[in-house]
C-alpha cells in the first residue's frame, strides 16, 4: 500500500514576469516555496534549464518525500494538449509543449492548465470556495483573469480555452488593449494595468488637484494611486470607483450567464479593499435582472496570493 503522507506535488505558477513554485502534500501544506525570473528567459529551454536546476537542490533536501508529479499553471495554458498556445505576455512565441518537456526534464509527469483555471482549483480545495460547486474566481493583477466552476467542474469548453472572462468586451470601440490589439475589453480596464492608465487619463483630462501629480506619468503605477486613494486623494478614488462600475457591470453579465454562488476576488488590486469592492457590489445588483440580486456573494480570496495557484497546480497531479 501507499503511503500517500509521503506523496507530494510540485506546484508551479507561471507569470509574464515571475514564476513561483511549492511543494506540496496531498492536504495543501506548502512544505516548501520559491520564486526566480520568467521574463529573462527569451526560450523555454532556458528557463525548463534554470527551473531544474533552481527546484532540483529543494526536492533533494527532502529525503522522506516521494514527488508524484507536477503541476504547472500559465498563461493559455491548454489542460487538454499540455501546450502553452500563443500567450500574450510570455516571450515564447506560439505553441510551447511545457508539460511534455517539464516531464522529461524532471523524469516526473507534469500536467498544465490556464493560471487562472488553476487559482480556481486552488480556492475550491483550499479556500473560500471549499464546498462550493458553482463560482467563478476572478484574478486582477497585471492582468485579468478567470476560473468558472459549474456543478462541481471547471468550464474547459472542447478546446480548453473557455473562461476568458478578462477579454470580453465591456466598452464596445473602447480602450485599446496593448497585447491583444482588442478595443474596449475588462482587462484594459479592471486590471493594474487599466488602473494605471485611467488615472493617467483623468490627470491629463482634467485640472483637478491631487498627490498624484507629484509623481511624472510615466513613473505612476496602480500602487502609487492605490496609496493615494487610500490616503484620501478624491481623484484616486475616483480611479477606483471608475474601475469597479466597469467590473461590476462585466460581473453582472457573468452571473446571469451562470449564475454562481460566489465571485472569488484575488490578485494584487483585491489590496484595495473596499475602496474597489464597494462599487464592484453596487455595479453589479444595480445591473443584474431582479431575479439575480442578492444572491451572488462577492468576496475576496482567503489564500495568500502566492499559494493559490501554486495549490491549485498542484492539485492538478491528484485527479481529484
Amino acid at each position: 500500500m501507499i503511503d500517500v503522507s509521503k506523496d507530494h506535488a510540485i506546484g508551479i505558477d507561471i507569470g509574464g514576469t515571475n514564476t513561483k513554485y511549492g511543494i506540496v502534500n496531498h492536504r495543501g501544506q506548502i512544505i516548501f516555496e520559491g520564486s526566480m525570473k520568467t521574463d529573462i528567459h527569451e526560450n523555454v529551454a532556458d528557463f525548463i534549464d534554470a527551473l531544474y536546476n533552481t527546484l532540483k537542490p529543494e526536492i533533494d533536501k527532502f529525503k522522506d518525500i516521494n514527488i508524484v508529479g507536477i503541476g504547472v499553471g500559465a498563461p493559455n495554458g491548454n489542460f487538454y494538449t499540455g501546450n502553452i498556445e500563443y500567450a500574450p505576455n510570455l516571450k515564447w512565441v506560439g505553441v510551447v509543449p511545457l508539460a511534455k518537456l517539464i516531464s522529461e526534464k524532471f523524469g516526473i509527469p507534469a500536467k498544465l492548465t490556464n493560471d487562472a483555471n488553476a487559482a480556481a482549483i486552488g480556492e475550491m480545495m483550499y479556500g473560500a470556495a471549499r464546498g462550493m460547486k458553482d463560482f467563478i474566481m476572478i484574478t486582477l493583477g497585471t492582468g485579468v483573469g478567470s476560473g468558472i466552476v459549474a456543478n462541481g467542474e471547471l468550464i474547459l469548453g472542447h478546446d480548453g480555452f473557455a473562461g476568458e472572462l478578462g477579454h470580453t468586451i465591456v466598452v464596445p470601440g473602447g480602450r485599446k488593449h496593448t497585447k491583444t490589439g482588442a478595443l474596449g475589453s475588462l482587462e484594459a480596464y479592471a486590471s493594474a494595468t487599466g488602473v494605471t492608465i485611467t488615472a493617467k487619463e483623468y490627470l491629463t483630462g482634467t485640472d483637478e488637484a491631487s498627490v498624484l501629480r507629484e509623481t511624472p506619468l510615466e513613473e505612476l503605477d496602480s500602487k502609487l494611486v492605490f496609496d493615494a486613494a487610500i490616503a484620501g486623494d478624491i481623484l484616486s478614488k475616483r480611479v477606483f470607483a471608475t474601475t469597479g462600475d466597469i467590473l461590476g457591470m462585466a460581473l453582472a453579465n457573468f452571473v446571469m450567464f451562470s449564475s454562481p454562488q460566489a465571485i472569488i476576488l484575488f490578485g494584487g488590486l483585491t489590496k484595495a479593499g473596499d475602496i474597489l469592492m464597494k462599487p464592484i457590489k453596487e455595479s453589479m445588483e444595480r445591473n443584474l435582472l431582479p431575479i439575480f440580486r442578492d444572491k451572488v456573494q462577492l468576496i475576496f480570496s482567503e489564500l495568500k496570493e502566492s499559494d493559490s495557484a501554486i495549490l491549485g497546480a498542484s492539485a492538478l497531479v491528484w485527479d481529484r
